[in-house]
């Protein structure tokens, strides 16, 4: 129970890191956070493997570029959602 607390803390943190290095907002706030992390985690070590400093399963490196990717690409895609809807 308490590793998974630690994941979605590293998650998180992992997430909100990505956001502030693109300086884009994340959708859903905390929630956003935890998913961009886990779903960047997930990116990065499928493209740059599983190397680098390892906290809570999440190899920190790779996970977090993974994120910072997905971060910009979230934040195109809904920047041009915007822009459609204008």
């Amino acid at each position: 129970m308490f590793s998974f607390i630690w994941s979605l803390i590293i998650g998180g943190i992992i997430g909100w890191i990505a956001g502030m290095i693109v300086g884009k907002d994340i959708p859903g706030g905390v929630i956003g956070n935890i998913i961009a992390g886990f779903i960047g985690a997930w990116i990065g070590s499928a493209i740059l493997g599983n190397w680098g400093p390892h906290v809570a399963n999440f190899a920190i490196i790779p996970a977090l570029i993974g994120a910072v990717v997905l971060v910009f690409i979230v934040s195109l895609v809904i920047k041009s959602m915007r822009k459609a809807r204008d």
